[in-house]
């Protein structure tokens, strides 16, 4: 009956041993994150910090803009204005002597949320010039225009319209002869062309 009896007794100082160790090893189980999904299609509006010009910066080039309005999904701000994003060049094109006109083509590639960068795929931003000194650029928004989508993100379009009187200002790509440059300060527009997966607040 003694020996029986130890029994329940050595089973526990395994039991006690093993979790002993697994303490002293310092394992601990995985954090578990929650992150919420911001939908492909939501609007992304930054402000320029660098400045892109196409007789400058090669395809690859990397450039930083500021989030201009919270990034928000239904009623929760995922990321707030200010936080940093980065992008980068992925066309530049000069125009030549006689012929051709110049292009940039821009996108944004991450996100950063509690000093982590989180992937992006976005929608491309595009400018392209001409040599008789005119330009089109698609996803471009100046003036009231510019301020309306402000309001509209924002969630106040007759304070955009204001707004835009002053941004308008800076929010225009400039040309140079036959080169084209986004400068700094720049509002630009892109859609999540997929959905992005960023930490919940």
């Amino acid at each position: 009956m003694r020996r029986y009896e130890m029994l329940p007794v050595v089973f526990l100082s395994a039991v006690i041993t093993i979790f002993a160790g697994t303490a002293a090893s310092g394992q601990e189980p995985s954090p578990q994150y929650k992150t919420i999904t911001v939908p492909a299609g939501t609007t992304i509006l930054v402000r320029m910090l660098d400045t892109v010009d196409s007789s400058k910066n090669p395809p690859g080039s990397r450039f930083t803009a500021t989030l201009e309005t919270n990034l928000v999904v239904g009623s929760t701000v995922v990321v707030p204005k200010g936080n940093t994003l980065y992008g980068r060049l992925s066309e530049a094109k000069q125009a030549g002597r006689a012929t051709g006109s110049s292009e940039l083509q821009l996108e944004l590639t991450d996100i950063v949320v509690n000093g982590t960068a989180y992937p992006l795929l976005t929608s491309d931003y595009q400018v392209k010039g001409s040599s008789s000194g005119k330009r089109s650029a698609k996803r471009l928004v100046g003036g009231a225009g510019l301020g309306a989508a402000v309001g509209g993100i924002a969630g106040n379009a007759g304070k955009g319209a204001a707004i835009g009187a002053t941004a308008g200002a800076v929010g225009s790509v400039a040309q140079k002869g036959k080169s084209v440059n986004v400068p700094t300060e720049t509002l630009l527009e892109f859609r999540l062309q997929q959905p992005a997966y960023l930490p919940a607040r």
